[in-house]
């Protein structure tokens, strides 16, 4: 009898060992896998040629493609956003916000569809502008057919895990404020200049601010001066962001001091073309904007000159047409993030202070 109750009283403790064991592990496995998820937002800067296709990757996989890129070139703007894709570890696309309708834009639409997965698209609404225009506006509803199409306005939001994504300007009109963001005076309203009025697509450009904890990433599109102006003053309803994709490719028809230094970013890119903008007035505007750090380029705009580029290893495709190498940004919750040059695999790290 002595001999069974050892027996039992040793498996006894060997039960509460494991048990203590157990419950250990389903304690901890929360912050187990919350170490393993990943947690960062990845932007790819695609090249494009001049053109506009900027993919954002939330950390659970939920993507946004912004813009894609120029129609021919047998796909080519297509394939490189499908290396984007692949490097982002995703096989299919959310949502494709098109922030207007002109070709270096909205001409990459049916090429996609023939190759990608995408969940959504959205827009500012009909097209407003004749010509070419209309033709590639009319080649977009045609390739869209049968996906779910949604129209923005401004203050509407984008559903993708992880993030915020807010409109902040659509089809000529512009948000008053944004949730969480008291809008401020802006200081650099008074020594504006007068911009002319734009009968494009460009001034109906559907602008967004993404938001992923601290840090925050403002994408205009083309939006030119005065819709800009229009934007931030008497009032600034963004604040202050960390990164700045450079509107309209750094045309002088866009990026007035008033939003460029209101928005502080701390780097910028600028997703110019060999041979399409990156004009030195906006270059420089931007590259004096308070507390800028670095400003990145798709390409060398070989039509300026050096004092308005910036140093080649800011430059994912230095000469040329290039070979569609792309500026890769990481960013965490806590408003620190990287940018990487695709072409050199150099990375330069931007610490929130």
């Amino acid at each position: 009898m002595k001999t069974l109750i050892h027996d039992l009283l040793r498996i006894s403790r060997r039960v509460n060992l494991v048990w203590l064991a157990v419950s250990a592990f389903l304690i901890a496995l929360p912050a187990v896998l919350a170490a393993q998820m990943p947690n960062h937002l990845l932007i790819y800067s695609i090249d494009v040629e001049g053109g506009q296709a900027t993919l954002l990757v939330s950390p659970t996989g939920g993507s946004l493609l912004v813009d894609t890129g120029w129609p021919g070139n047998d796909g080519r703007d297509a394939k490189r956003i499908q290396t984007a894709m692949q490097d982002a570890g995703i096989k299919r696309i959310d949502h494709v916000l098109l922030t207007h309708y002109h070709v270096d834009h909205a001409g990459g639409v049916p090429e996609l569809v023939k190759r990608v997965d995408v969940g959504e698209f959205l827009d500012h609404g009909a097209n407003r502008e004749e010509g070419a225009t209309q033709r590639v506006y009319d080649a977009y509803l045609q390739a869209i057919a049968g996906h779910p199409h949604r129209v923005v306005r401004p203050g509407d939001t984008v559903s993708v895990a992880g993030l915020g994504v807010t409109v902040l300007t659509a089809d000529g009109e512009h948000i008053a404020s944004v949730p969480g963001i008291k809008p401020t005076p802006n200081p650099y309203c008074a020594g504006e200049k007068q911009w002319p009025d734009d009968p494009t697509e460009n001034a109906r450009s559907a602008g967004i601010l993404v938001t992923f904890g601290k840090f925050k990433f403002l994408d205009l599109g083309d939006l030119t001066g005065q819709k800009e102006v229009a934007l931030v003053c008497p009032n600034n309803p963004i604040g202050t962001v960390d990164l700045y994709l450079v509107t309209h490719h750094g045309m002088n028809l866009s990026n007035s001091r008033a939003i460029v230094d209101a928005v502080h970013p701390r780097a910028a890119i600028m997703n110019n073309g060999a041979h399409k903008a990156g004009m030195p007035e906006a270059w420089q505007t931007v590259h004096d904007s308070p507390g800028l750090i670095d400003l990145w380029q798709l390409h060398t705009a070989e039509g300026s000159d050096a004092a308005h580029n910036s140093p080649e290893w800011l430059i994912a495709n230095p000469k040329g047409d290039g070979d569609g190498a792309y500026l890769k940004v990481v960013a965490s919750r806590d408003g620190n993030f990287s940018v990487t040059n695709a072409r050199t695999g150099k990375t330069k790290d931007y610490p929130r202070k």
